[in-house]
């Protein structure tokens, strides 16, 4: 944002406060940057048939067990019979409430494409949760030789279970 020109930003409501928040408030407040703030159930519009629709958080049940990254913002763009879905740095425990709050209508987590959460960290993509996303590809952002072993062994294999592509973008 310092570097860039950034007209809007679209954000979810954040659990709590730190350090680096308050300096993207800041950098926004200087920039005079258009802030909005999203919830489950939104609906941002890019144009005639893109759009992304916000399935997380709720934030009236924000969860409070590693907070920043349980309300990450899960969304997912929807362009035609094309869709990606978004999900943050989410783990399991996000993945089972955000199976919850979608129960009676799973096709709404379904997608194309999946931006895989966490780095394909061991505490995230569930067998559930990818059971009922469906991907036909899975794109996991994670640094070469990264002290934190992403993506883990388990998360993998449970990717290829899907028979799906998995990309890795190192």
């Amino acid at each position: 944002m310092e570097e860039l020109k950034v007209g809007t930003i679209v954000i979810s409501k954040q659990g709590t406060f730190s350090e680096n928040y308050n300096k993207f408030k800041n950098i926004v407040n200087n920039k005079k940057i258009n802030v909005i703030v999203v919830g489950q159930g939104d609906r941002v519009k890019i144009e005639k048939n893109l759009y992304f629709d916000i399935l997380w958080p709720n934030n009236s049940k924000l969860i409070n067990e590693n907070i920043l990254n349980n309300n990450s913002m899960v969304c997912k763009l929807n362009y035609k019979n094309f869709s990606i879905l978004y999900t943050g740095d989410i783990e399991k425990v996000a993945e089972e409430q955000i199976l919850q709050e979608y129960v009676n209508d799973l096709s709404v987590l379904k997608s194309t494409v999946l931006k895989v959460g966490h780095h394909g960290s061991k505490t995230s993509s569930s067998q559930d949760f990818l059971n009922v996303v469906r991907p036909k590809i899975a794109l996991i952002g994670v640094g070469k030789d990264n002290k934190f072993g992403h993506p883990n062994v388990d998360v993998i294999k449970r990717i290829e279970n899907l028979r799906c592509k998995n990309l890795q973008n190192r």
